[in-house]
Protein backbone atom coordinates (compact mmCIF):
# COMPACT_ATOMS: atom_id res chain seq x y z
CA UNK A 1 0.00 0.00 0.00
CA UNK A 2 2.06 3.50 -1.01
CA UNK A 3 1.20 7.11 0.23
CA UNK A 4 -0.42 7.59 -2.85
CA UNK A 5 -2.96 5.09 -2.39
CA UNK A 6 -4.44 6.46 0.54
CA UNK A 7 -5.75 9.82 -0.37
CA UNK A 8 -9.18 9.50 1.83
CA UNK A 9 -9.03 11.15 5.40
CA UNK A 10 -10.97 9.56 7.66
CA UNK A 11 -11.25 9.81 11.81
CA UNK A 12 -11.51 6.79 14.13
CA UNK A 13 -13.70 7.62 16.87
CA UNK A 14 -15.15 6.08 20.30
CA UNK A 15 -18.37 6.30 21.73
CA UNK A 16 -18.56 8.56 24.97
CA UNK A 17 -21.67 8.14 26.94
CA UNK A 18 -22.79 11.30 29.59
CA UNK A 19 -25.28 12.19 31.49
CA UNK A 20 -27.14 15.47 31.48
CA UNK A 21 -29.12 17.58 34.19
CA UNK A 22 -31.59 15.50 33.81
CA UNK A 23 -29.75 12.06 34.09
CA UNK A 24 -30.51 11.20 30.50
CA UNK A 25 -27.54 9.34 28.82
CA UNK A 26 -25.74 11.17 25.73
CA UNK A 27 -23.81 9.70 23.36
CA UNK A 28 -21.04 11.77 21.70
CA UNK A 29 -17.81 10.52 19.33
CA UNK A 30 -14.43 10.89 20.71
CA UNK A 31 -12.31 11.25 18.18
CA UNK A 32 -8.97 9.01 18.62
CA UNK A 33 -7.15 10.17 15.58
CA UNK A 34 -7.80 11.42 12.35
CA UNK A 35 -5.35 9.27 9.35
CA UNK A 36 -5.10 9.18 5.88
CA UNK A 37 -6.86 5.53 4.23
CA UNK A 38 -7.71 3.96 1.56
CA UNK A 39 -11.23 3.44 0.75
CA UNK A 40 -13.16 1.03 -1.15
CA UNK A 41 -16.51 0.83 -0.89
CA UNK A 42 -18.83 -2.59 -1.59
CA UNK A 43 -18.81 -3.23 -5.27
CA UNK A 44 -18.94 -6.62 -7.77
CA UNK A 45 -15.72 -7.49 -7.91
CA UNK A 46 -14.63 -11.37 -6.68
CA UNK A 47 -13.15 -9.97 -3.47
CA UNK A 48 -16.60 -8.29 -2.04
CA UNK A 49 -18.70 -11.53 -3.46
CA UNK A 50 -16.73 -14.20 -1.40
CA UNK A 51 -17.66 -11.77 1.87
CA UNK A 52 -21.08 -11.32 0.30
CA UNK A 53 -22.23 -14.70 2.32
CA UNK A 54 -21.36 -13.56 5.67
CA UNK A 55 -20.80 -9.90 5.66
CA UNK A 56 -22.54 -6.79 6.40
CA UNK A 57 -19.83 -4.84 5.43
CA UNK A 58 -20.12 -1.85 2.72
CA UNK A 59 -16.90 -0.08 3.22
CA UNK A 60 -13.15 -1.21 3.18
CA UNK A 61 -10.42 0.82 4.31
CA UNK A 62 -6.88 0.10 4.88
CA UNK A 63 -4.33 2.57 6.86
CA UNK A 64 -1.43 2.47 8.57
CA UNK A 65 -1.40 1.14 12.56
CA UNK A 66 -1.38 3.94 14.45
CA UNK A 67 1.42 3.22 18.03
CA UNK A 68 -1.00 3.35 21.17
CA UNK A 69 -3.80 2.79 19.60
CA UNK A 70 -5.90 -0.62 19.44
CA UNK A 71 -8.48 -0.21 16.80
CA UNK A 72 -11.49 -2.26 17.89
CA UNK A 73 -14.80 -3.13 16.62
CA UNK A 74 -15.89 -1.25 19.61
CA UNK A 75 -15.39 1.91 17.67
CA UNK A 76 -16.47 3.98 15.13
CA UNK A 77 -15.12 5.68 11.31
CA UNK A 78 -16.88 9.05 10.64
CA UNK A 79 -15.38 9.62 6.40
CA UNK A 80 -17.21 11.73 3.96
CA UNK A 81 -19.72 13.05 6.93
CA UNK A 82 -20.92 9.57 7.21
CA UNK A 83 -20.20 7.37 10.23
CA UNK A 84 -19.56 3.26 10.00
CA UNK A 85 -19.34 0.63 12.50
CA UNK A 86 -16.73 -1.35 12.45
CA UNK A 87 -17.25 -5.08 11.95
CA UNK A 88 -13.85 -6.78 11.57
CA UNK A 89 -10.19 -5.55 11.86
CA UNK A 90 -7.01 -7.75 10.65
CA UNK A 91 -3.45 -6.59 10.55
CA UNK A 92 -2.83 -6.72 6.83
CA UNK A 93 0.07 -9.79 6.30
CA UNK A 94 1.13 -9.97 9.94
CA UNK A 95 3.63 -7.03 9.66
CA UNK A 96 2.28 -4.79 11.96
CA UNK A 97 2.44 -2.26 9.23
CA UNK A 98 -0.96 -1.97 8.06
CA UNK A 99 -4.94 -2.55 9.67
CA UNK A 100 -7.47 -3.08 7.22
CA UNK A 101 -11.05 -2.12 8.40
CA UNK A 102 -14.58 -3.69 7.26
CA UNK A 103 -17.53 -1.20 7.94
CA UNK A 104 -20.90 -1.25 7.50
CA UNK A 105 -23.55 1.95 7.60
CA UNK A 106 -23.99 3.31 11.23
CA UNK A 107 -26.93 5.71 9.76
CA UNK A 108 -30.67 4.46 10.32
CA UNK A 109 -32.20 3.32 6.78
CA UNK A 110 -35.93 4.32 6.06
CA UNK A 111 -38.55 1.98 6.35
CA UNK A 112 -36.81 0.27 9.24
Amino acid sequence: MSLGQMRHFIEITEPVVSKDARGFDTVTDKVLARVRAYAEPRRGTHQWANLAAFSTATIKFQFRIIPGLPVTPSMAIIYNGLRYRLTSVDDVSGLDRYIEVYAEDWEPKAGG
